[in-house]
């Protein structure tokens, strides 16, 4: 009998609609991020620095690319053959074919899976999360408290409480109650959505709510084993952490791996982030190219100058290019003579010649401003943008356009521009 003291279940079925366009293509977790890693990469080298060698991966939405990156988990050295990561989709039963319907129906249709390890603890993770944890001390602390559950936590400002699901705990860190987006918080203690369970406990919980539609942690799970008196603990996390949901936390979070002292350090020794690596060549960096301050992947080709910028792996920037403060993704080609500023441009994008980004007046993004916001320029994975057009600020373009899709040349700030179907 196979026995793993506990086991990880990382939830990255996400499709994650607040990163608009680029998301349409790729489940969220699969969104490169920081030059040359994908955001999944973060809780996998979690698990594996805190000595957790069996990931279950609950995939759903658009999985290929995702599937494709952890193959079978050589970069995270879990390609092992008791334990190691297994990609685990929704699957046809006999009686019904039935997606995951929440975090928990995820976990609970995968009951079995668990149970051939027959762990002691089941620690649930989110796939789109950044951030380093050493998991076992969370562990520790579970045990040294003879915890059911505990819920990483970390200290939020109070003003910012109301986002988030909110324990109340006693000064041992039990909890004693929670509030799902409390308009006026009693803490600023805010659930990070990474949990530690006792496996008797969650199995058991699982079962008992299996009719609940979509089935969630945070609103059936958490509340069940409270009310039932399992005794749930908070565990206080104080290190970086940033759920990169939105465009402009997703921009954010790469913007803060470039200062000086960044906040979150990818080049410690002791904590490594490992991701799947295609073999490239070096960058090259030509004597009329201008770098300050930014990530350059390998395999690129930089002829312009760079300001304040995260260039991803395989991307070619021609003589004459400006960019600043963008992030740049994998395989992406953008012309002589151009202007970009504040940009996300998303893997395998062709931008023309003498093309200008981020340019003119702040106007709402006219289709979905919650997403495109904060004066930047999101161009979606495989788009083509002709050469000689002037791009405003909140736009979005996706898919192959021509210039006969630009009024007089322009895009203008706020305007969406869409060719669904004509992306490949």
């Amino acid at each position: 009998m196979i026995k793993k003291e506990m086991i990880a279940m990382l939830l990255a079925g996400g499709q994650g609609s607040r990163l608009g366009v680029l998301t349409s293509k790729v489940a969220k977790p699969a969104v490169a991020f920081g030059g040359k890693y994908r955001i999944i990469d973060f809780p996998l080298s979690n698990c594996i620095n805190s000595g957790v060698d069996t990931v279950g991966v609950l995939t759903q939405y658009q999985p290929l690319r995702l599937n494709t990156h952890i193959g079978i988990g050589i970069p995270w050295d879990l390609d092992r053959n008791i334990g190691g990561v297994t990609v685990l989709p929704p699957y046809e039963k006999s009686a019904n074919s039935e997606w995951y319907t929440g975090t928990a129906n995820a976990i609970y249709q995968n009951i079995d899976y668990i149970d051939s390890y027959n762990p002691d603890y089941v620690l649930i993770l989110s796939g789109d999360h950044i951030y380093k944890m050493d998991y076992e001390v969370m562990l520790d602390f579970h045990k040294e408290n003879n915890a059911e559950v505990t819920i990483a936590v970390m200290p939020v400002p109070l003003e910012e409480a109301k986002r988030f699901g909110i324990m109340i705990t006693d000064d041992k860190k039990q909890i004693t109650d929670f509030e799902e987006k409390p308009e006026h918080p009693r803490s600023n203690l805010a659930s990070m959505g990474i949990y530690i369970f006792s496996w008797k406990v969650l199995k058991d919980s699982l079962i008992m709510n299996s009719e609940q539609p979509a089935l969630d942690f945070g609103k059936h799970i958490i509340p069940y084993c409270h009310k039932k008196g399992s005794p749930l603990y908070a565990y206080e996390f104080n290190g970086y952490w940033k759920d990169v949901g939105t465009l402009s936390s997703y921009w954010e979070a790469n913007m803060e791996l470039i200062n000086i002292v960044p906040e979150f350090n990818l080049y410690e020794e002791y904590w490594k982030i490992y991701t799947r690596s295609t073999i490239l060549p070096p960058q090259y960096i030509s004597s009329e190219s201008v770098i300050e301050k930014s990530i350059i992947g390998e395999g690129s080709d930089i002829h312009g100058e760079i300001y304040n910028s995260v260039i991803g792996c395989g991307v070619t920037i021609e003589k004459g290019t400006v960019v600043r403060d963008s992030i740049i993704m994998n395989e992406t080609h953008i012309g002589s003579n151009c202007e970009l500023n504040k940009a996300i441009i998303a893997e395998n994008a062709d931008i023309g010649n003498n093309v200008k980004m981020g340019i003119g007046d702040e106007v709402a993004n006219e289709t979905d401003p919650h997403i495109y916001n904060e004066g930047m320029v999101t161009v979606g994975e495989k788009s083509v943008i002709p050469e000689g057009v002037t791009i405003g600020k909140n736009t979005v373009i996706f898919g192959s356009t021509t210039l006969e899709d630009y009024e007089q040349a322009n895009l203008l700030s706020g305007r969406t521009l869409i060719k669904a179907g004509e992306e490949h």
